[in-house]
């Protein structure tokens, strides 16, 4: 078989030593690994067995979750084949389930776990479904990494510091509903930027903006018309400039090198809540210009974004998960405004020397597909952007493959680690990351 990519032979099959044993879950929920099996990856309709080249240990703060209404897809290491398994073979009459892994920010994954669906499976909720596999008495993860700021690292957020950081923070400000709804981000949803907030730490989310012009398919915080249970609430009410502005400047004289951020998952996109940005920027700026504020868009309304850097933003992450139309449109769906616009913005904030970064969300299969490949170098030469923030895109990964083909083709994919490796290799000055970056490091990489 031929890697046409490089025109060159792939590398032969691993020996069983290499392979990883295959992991599943009964209808209990209880993972154990299945001999004589190896896990497999998934990446659109590629099937590939894990290897130990493939995966890393599996980082922490990771977890397993089994996949209902499925079956997994292993490989058969002596019979060397893919089998589709209802029922443990060791324990006939015994159903099972695939098992996947939700990996620990900063790390892309570069496999789903290999599955097929049941007739009548519904969609599955809103998480990466990364393949994983037993090795050596330890899970391993078919990830790599793209960050190693330990920003959202959970051994860092004790929820004892959590609790005595909340209740510092009530008494200097007991009337500010931010503050309150951030509590519950912190405290209900474990929100990570919440919770760095209330220790004083890295990046301050500033959730502003109730509503939205995307109907995004994966929106953690709004779902109309659909089976798929959101994963937090929406805020519901829009703080005022000045709650905003005692938030973020609270963070930025506590923090060094901090970050205060609008457009967090508990909300809709913050160019909608311009209003009261805007001025919350010119309270913060009239004291202090130190701290980055940040805004995490759509790009939806590029004069909007254009006044916001006018009262002194510093950055922008507009959220990707195509640089094709079509294939933007099918995910983001976006009411009242066009693709045109999302490129337009990326080209006002470049114009005006402001930090851009991409907020690229990441499927095997189809982000490491040829013609996507071929559409990111070629925004990349027109857009000389700062950031790629690989992001893993939280979305039944088989609906989105169906979603994607139907409107674009995609050809077989390359592989996560070669499109890494490629866009690293032709513009070498892009950073790579997961997380918001402060000024001081917007262009170190």
């Amino acid at each position: 078989m031929m890697d046409k990519t490089k025109n060159r032979p792939m590398k032969p099959e691993p020996g069983r030593e290499n392979f990883l044993t295959a992991v599943v879950a009964n209808s209990a929920g209880e993972i154990f690994d299945l001999h004589g099996y190896a896990a497999a990856g998934m990446a659109g309709a590629a099937l590939v067995p894990l290897t130990l080249d493939d995966t890393i240990p599996m980082p922490f703060g990771g977890e397993l979750m089994m996949m209902p209404d499925r079956k997994p897809v292993l490989y058969h290491i002596g019979n060397r084949r893919f089998e589709i398994l209802d029922e443990n073979p060791y324990a006939p009459g015994e159903p099972i389930f695939p098992v996947a892994a939700f990996n620990s920010p900063g790390f892309v994954i570069s496999y789903v776990s290999a599955y097929r669906e049941n007739t009548a499976a519904g969609f599955l909720p809103l998480f990466s479904y990364g393949a994983v596999g037993w090795h050596d008495d330890k899970f391993r993860s078919a990830v790599i990494r793209v960050d190693r700021e330990p920003r959202q690292d959970l051994r860092r957020m004790k929820p004892e510091d959590v609790v005595a950081g909340i209740a510092d923070i009530q008494r200097k400000m007991p009337d500010n509903r931010l503050e309150t709804h951030l509590e519950k981000c912190a405290m209900e949803y474990g929100c990570p930027a919440a919770k760095n907030f209330f220790l004083g730490r890295y990046e301050a989310p500033l959730p502003t903006s109730p509503s939205c012009n995307a109907r995004c398919l994966g929106c953690l915080s709004l779902q109309k018309d659909s089976e798929i249970p959101i994963s937090q609430t929406r805020i519901n009410f829009t703080p005022s400039p000045a709650e905003i502005a005692e938030i973020a400047l609270l963070h930025t004289r506590r923090v060094k090198q901090s970050v205060v951020s609008f457009g967090q998952g508990c909300e809709g996109d913050p160019l909608l809540a311009a209003h009261v940005i805007a001025p919350a920027i010119n309270q913060i700026r009239s004291v202090t210009h130190g701290g980055t504020i940040n805004m995490n868009t759509n790009g939806s309304k590029p004069q909007t974004l254009k006044k916001l850097f006018e009262a002194g933003l510093d950055s922008v992450r507009i959220s990707l998960n195509s640089v094709r139309k079509d294939c933007y449109n099918a995910y983001f769906r976006p009411n009242g405004y066009r693709f045109s616009d999302v490129m337009k913005s990326i080209e006002i904030a470049l114009e005006l020397g402001k930090f851009v970064s991409i907020n690229y969300l990441n499927c095997p299969g189809f982000t490491d597909a040829p013609k996507e490949l071929e559409a990111l170098t070629e925004f990349l030469k027109a857009h000389p952007i700062g950031m790629i923030q690989w992001r893993n895109l939280n979305f039944d990964p088989m609906r989105y493959w169906n979603m994607m083909s139907a409107v674009a083709d995609h050809g077989p994919p390359l592989g996560m680690q070669h499109i890494l490796d490629g866009i690293k290799e032709s513009f070498p000055g892009l950073k790579f990351g997961y997380f918001n970056p402060p000024k001081e490091k917007f262009y170190v990489n």
